[in-house]
């Protein structure tokens, strides 16, 4: 169950906005949320920097609709840190995620993401 505090509902309000195929689809909507020193692992293999993330859009797979999000959960790791977990389901991708942002000048950037694949009936057990 995510954290009840103001900051990862911040968060999470930002995640699910940076998920929007209209956010996706334009460079500097990509590139607002991100911090300098941003870091993605996608479901692919892939690895992309900030510079690499909002010039390879169409490289991280094609535009469509909003994905499905489910399990999403948020924890505060420390001031100014949050932890977010969820699954996307885009078509026929289906892809654990997990973001940690920080707040840097008094706005939350996403500073590491990851997407790892996996098949229906994969879900990790919770602790």
């Amino acid at each position: 169950m995510a954290d009840a505090s103001p900051a990862t509902a911040a968060v999470i309000e930002a995640e699910l906005c940076f998920l929007d195929p209209a956010v996706q689809g334009s460079p500097a909507g990509l590139a607002a949320p991100l911090h300098p020193e941003f870091l993605s692992f996608g479901s692919s293999g892939r690895c992309w920097n900030r510079e690499t993330f909002v010039a390879e859009p169409r490289a991280r797979g094609p535009a469509g609709p909003p994905p499905t999000v489910s399990r999403l959960d948020s924890v505060e790791l420390a001031d100014g840190v949050v932890h977010v977990t969820f699954d996307v389901e885009a078509g026929r991708r289906r892809a654990h995620r997990s973001s940690v942002w920080r707040r840097a000048g008094g706005e939350w950037l996403l500073y590491f993401h990851q997407g790892t694949a996996f098949t229906p009936g994969e879900v990790p057990p919770r602790g």
